[in-house]
């Protein structure tokens, strides 16, 4: 039977061409290629959020940033679940949320609004230009000119939230990806929840509710924040452990275990004693998380992978090994 005509989709997607190039059907292999139907909780938050499993610990901090109007700063290993709290979140009160990935060179004024200077510049130039060359033309009047360059402002995260008719939820995402000076700079909006116009300092932007929004701030423990920053939140880490992980798991894979199809109750507990091995290793460098078990999942799903294949091979001659050890050296360990 020809691959494409097969009643499961096999997970060789890619083989190795035929000798003769002129034998390959590339045209059977694209309609395998549009069958393709990854787990929804791979790289989708808003659908794989009310399969989330938050801990009784976070849930407890989660009441309290709601409780306190405080932000929430969410630490823990890359992996672990900050970020899908606030995904969490949203899909329980079925609320907006307004996400703010921090980059190294973000600012304060970047979680607000943005202003594209350089396209105003251009703008303004140019009406310069047009008003000169037309006779006894008068340039754009100071009214016009502040209408144009209202164009010009983006709103962002925490504005947009501000704006919202409810409530709403700010993801500030990897904190401490920025200088030190971000958090620094938005202590006066996490605390009084307002800041100036800016076109209009007399003018003040603050939520239209007159409730805060919940603001969840993540961070990998890549530095430590500044006291004052910290001394404004309610602090939670996410710590892996077994019951953790098996919740998410199970959770994920559903009551019906269509979330991995082809991987049964015992699969998916050789799978996870086989994941605590590798992070007991000593000295790596880089352990699998949570989001890495999932995925590793979904592969050996695909490859309609059983326990006792699992179970019966080292470490290091684990199937789709790549979707758990991310480091060459740490591969070297194992090996």
């Amino acid at each position: 039977m020809p691959a494409d005509d097969l009643p499961f989709l096999p997970f060789e997607l890619i083989e190795q061409p035929p000798a003769p190039p002129a034998a390959h059907d590339a045209t059977a292999r694209r309609r395998l290629l549009a069958r393709r139907r990854p787990p929804p909780f791979l790289g989708n938050h808003p659908q794989a959020a009310m399969r989330y499993r938050p801990s009784d610990d976070l849930l407890l901090a989660l009441n309290m940033a709601l409780h306190t109007g405080s932000p929430l700063l969410l630490t823990g290993e890359p992996g672990t679940g900050k970020t899908q709290a606030a995904d969490f979140v949203s899909a329980y009160f079925v609320i907006p949320i307004f996400k703010f990935l921090v980059k190294s060179t973000s600012t304060a004024q970047d979680l607000m609004y943005e202003f594209d200077a350089v396209g105003y510049l251009h703008w303004a130039q140019s009406e310069r230009r047009s008003a000169d060359a037309r006779l006894g033309g008068a340039r754009a009047s100071t009214k016009e000119a502040v209408a144009v360059r209202q164009g010009f402002l983006h709103k962002r995260a925490l504005w947009q939230a501000y704006e919202t008719d409810g409530d709403a939820v700010v993801l500030i995402d990897e904190i401490d990806k920025a200088s030190r000076d971000f958090p620094n700079d938005l202590l006066h909006e996490l605390d009084q929840h307002s800041f100036p116009h800016p076109f209009d300092h007399r003018r003040w932007i603050a939520p239209h509710t007159g409730r805060r929004p919940l603001v969840i701030v993540t961070s990998n423990d890549e530095r430590r924040l500044p006291d004052a920053f910290l001394r404004r939140c309610i602090f939670h880490r996410i710590e892996l452990d077994e019951d953790l992980v098996k919740a998410a798991v199970e959770s994920m894979a559903g009551a019906d275990g269509s979330g991995f199809p082809h991987l049964d109750a015992d699969a998916r507990a050789a799978a996870r004693r086989r994941f605590w091995q590798l992070r007991e290793i000593p000295g790596l460098d880089k352990k699998p998380s949570t989001a890495e078990l999932l995925t590793w999942l979904s592969i050996l799903s695909a490859q309609r992978v059983d326990a006792q294949t699992l179970d019966g091979c080292r470490l290091a001659d684990l199937p789709a090994l790549g979707a758990l050890i991310k480091d060459a050296g740490d591969l070297a360990r194992l090996r």
